[in-house]
């Protein structure tokens, strides 16, 4: 017969060896919020929850550790987890989901007499989370490494970061009470920060009598600092420039206990943020949330790269103990504190190796004094006191050779984005800086404004000519439409990797990768976070096509391009036919049908179809054609709503760029262009629609005249195929003319030519076609 008490003890003896560390409790505890917490968790559903072992932290009150033993290995997990009293997984997972309210879970099923076929369970359930999550592998770990790895896990680091930018939010708004101007909030943070890496400062700075001492006494000591870490004399100028302002300012230097405050909400709220999660670009971060809240982002200065996209670039780069990376427009060091952060995983402890990484394989060029400021004190905070931050614009000659003689091995660059396309330094300029400063064959990645990589003409054409000249393009990588939402920018963008030194070959084949999705989510007071947990995930599969180069529809491609060419996967990739759904045609003939409802040309929706039949997709084999081959590509001619106001209301269309109500903007007595024609938005994303109706249209608005008998039923199976082009265009690549001839769509074929008559029986067969015959007004 099975003994429980064996496992128990098998269990107790584990963690009794670590008591120096950890509270054992069985049963209950003598933690009042614990036992009431447990009051109504029994595993049977009516009074009070017994786990067999409650463990607790001595040095971190979030932590708890709920252990259910079982006997019988049998009995260590239900299908459906939710028999809690026979099963050991059921049983730990009811009663984490009640500690949770207070805490951060670890719940730990543990089944097996013997420590051989002792079986082991772990799950993770964070404090107000709705569920539990698997962690470690199924065998025992020591308290210290069972506390390590929850810390280091990916939902904590994103709680605690989430947890940062509320506190950011707070913050902010206290900062704002006490008028420190939004450009100034970071690098007063950044100050507080390396000060209390002095640890005089730290025993001495509550001693001090007045609240001038006490800003004195903060930019002196990041001076000293600044200046044991042996930066020049002229930069540690600049850098006391920077931050003398906390000297006078009038909340700070005469306001008793306002600088006091801020520095212990600091060194508790963002200091332990810093010593749990080490480098991450904490600075950076800051200074886009304060950015966020700002009234204005006018003037402030840049546009920083969000955290998850730093790290991946070294993850393309695949960085590790040798590198050498260069950023030539550093901003706050985002890309060099990714880097270090991979550099130093990879030297495995190795202190001197660590020590060589952090003095001589960082090297970064900043232009903005106050965000050079931030930089360093980044770097600095992350460093133990070392810094290769250089002052000034990465393309003087002076600071190109000081950048070349440490011989970088891989380029990093997000470059400050053209406002003025006649003055501005174009984009493609720093990624060549950037490639000149790497040795021979290093791997130059920047992120740049998508129309980089579109332009066919000018001066963006003659860059473009020079790069493939000079370097050998890689990868283009299309990015999220808003990725920098966060820092208040509305650029679509694409990230290009490059080898250094090596002239790209014409018959080389580029990977193209439609890396649009990275999981992250629109939160109110949030920004755009990786709510969902998703990103590590969807990581894995962007850096796993690009290292192998992998062909996949609708994601990514390889081909071979010129400098004359669009360097971005919307313009080659093949559309994914697989996820072409019978939904896809429904929806589009039930919002056709509410259409003409809605705008009384029909009197009903019903969701019959024309005709009863029992139609697949697959019954027909499917080619791709030109679009060209099926239809003239042709523009409208635009009316304005003034000009049709003078021809009152009436019975035509007036089709727009709006992606709703089938593009119509109202009806008019007055016509431009004749019926049964598609018509596309080309100002953002391609949507078309069907107008049965002679219409007019405002600027922007193309047609398709089709080239063979279209009717209402196979014009709505066209409009969902080419509806399904539009992930090809957004604001940085419109859908022109140009771009639509050269369209391919794939259609199901009959002895090599579009079966026609397929696609109208198809439509007939389906609910809602009854009801898109137009009656006449």
């Amino acid at each position: 017969m099975a003994n429980e008490r064996k496992t128990e003890i098998i269990t107790r003896k584990h963690f009794e060896q670590f008591q120096d560390k950890i509270v054992i409790e069985e049963q209950s505890s003598d933690n009042h919020k614990i036992d009431k917490l447990l009051k109504t968790a029994s595993k049977k559903g009516t009074g009070k929850g017994r786990p067999d072992f409650l463990i607790s932290f001595k040095k971190n009150k979030d932590l708890l550790i709920v252990i259910e033993c079982k006997a019988d290995i049998r009995k260590h997990e239900s299908e459906n987890k939710n028999k809690y009293s026979e099963f050991a997984v059921d049983g730990v997972l009811l009663y984490a989901s009640y500690l949770s309210k207070s805490y951060d879970v670890l719940a730990i099923a543990i089944s097996g007499e013997t420590e051989q076929e002792l079986k082991i369970s772990h799950f993770l359930h964070l404090k107000s989370e709705k569920k539990a999550f698997e962690i470690f592998d199924d065998k025992f770990l020591s308290a210290q490494n069972y506390l390590d790895g929850y810390l280091k896990s990916e939902p904590k680091i994103r709680q605690d970061y989430h947890t940062l930018l509320e506190f950011t939010r707070k913050l902010n708004e206290k900062l704002h009470t006490h008028k420190i101007l939004e450009s100034q909030r970071s690098l007063l943070i950044s100050c507080i920060l390396i000060a209390l890496e002095s640890q005089a400062f730290r025993n001495s700075y509550y001693s001090h009598n007045t609240p001038k001492n006490l800003a004195n006494a903060l930019v002196q000591t990041v001076s000293n600092e600044l200046e044991s870490a042996n930066i020049k004399p002229k930069r540690l100028e600049n850098l006391n420039t920077q931050f003398s302002f906390i000297k006078t300012d009038t909340s700070l230097s005469t306001k008793d206990n306002v600088l006091k405050e801020l520095i212990d909400e600091i060194d508790e709220n963002i200091n332990s943020f810093i010593k749990t999660h080490k480098y991450f670009d904490i600075l950076g971060q800051l200074y886009v949330e304060f950015l966020r809240y700002a009234n204005s982002d006018k003037g402030l200065g840049i546009v920083l790269t969000p955290p998850h996209i730093t790290e991946l670039f070294a993850d393309l780069a695949q960085v590790n103990k040798n590198t050498i990376a260069y950023d030539n427009c550093t901003g706050t060091g985002g890309f060099l504190i990714s880097a270090m952060k991979k550099m130093i995983d990879d030297a495995k402890e190795d202190k001197l190796k660590i020590k060589e990484i952090k003095a001589n394989q960082l090297i970064g060029t900043e232009y903005q004094s106050h965000i050079f400021a931030l930089a360093v004190s980044n770097m600095y905070i992350h460093q133990d006191g070392k810094t290769n931050i250089i002052n000034g614009s990465c393309f003087e000659e002076k600071i190109m050779n000081e950048v070349k003689e440490k011989k970088p091995t891989v380029g990093f660059l997000n470059p400050p984005y053209k406002s003025n396309k006649k003055k501005d330094t174009d984009e493609l300029e720093f990624i060549l800086n950037n490639l000149e400063c790497l040795t021979d064959g290093g791997t130059c990645i920047a992120i740049v404004p998508m129309q980089a990589a579109l332009s066919q003409r000018g001066k963006v054409l003659e860059l473009k000519k020079k790069l493939l000249k000079k370097h050998t393009l890689e990868a283009v990588l299309s990015m999220p439409d808003e990725l920098f939402f966060n820092s208040k920018v509305n650029v679509v963008s694409c990230i290009m990797i490059f080898t250094a030194h090596k002239s790209h070959y014409k018959n080389k084949e580029t990977y193209f990768g439609y890396y649009k999705d990275d999981g992250f989510v629109k939160r109110k007071g949030k920004g755009r976070i990786d709510a969902n947990g998703t990103w590590k995930t969807i990581k894995e599969k962007w850096l796993s096509n690009f290292i192998n180069k992998k062909k996949e529809p609708g994601f990514s491609i390889n081909r071979i391009i010129t400098a004359k060419d669009e360097w971005v996967a919307e313009a080659y990739m093949e559309t994914d036919y697989k996820k072409l759904k019978r939904s896809f045609f429904e929806n589009n003939l039930l919002n056709y049908a509410t259409y003409l409802l809605g705008n009384r040309l029909n009197k009903q929706v019903l969701d019959k179809p024309e005709k009863q039949q029992k139609i697949l997709l697959k019954d027909r084999e499917w080619k791709y054609y030109k679009l060209t081959d099926l239809f003239e590509v042709k523009g409208s001619k635009t009316t304005s709503l003034l000009q049709l106001q003078e021809h009152g209301k009436g019975k035509y269309p007036y089709v727009t760029t709006q992606a709703t109500n089938n593009g119509v903007a109202g009806f008019y007595d007055f016509y431009t262009e004749q019926g049964n024609v598609l018509t596309v938005d080309s100002a953002v994303v391609g949507y078309c629609s069907y107008q049965e109706r002679p219409f007019s249209a405002s600027d922007h608005v193309e047609k398709l005249v089709p080239k063979f008998e279209m009717n209402r039923f196979t014009a709505m199976f066209f409009v969902t195929i080419f509806n399904l082009e539009q992930y090809r265009y957004n604001y940085g690549r419109k859908c022109s003319q140009t771009r639509m001839k050269r369209t391919l769509i794939k259609l199901p074929a009959k002895n090599n030519r579009p079966d026609f008559l397929f696609m109208e029986n198809y439509i007939k067969s389906l609910p809602y076609s009854s009801s898109i015959n137009m009656k006449e007004m």
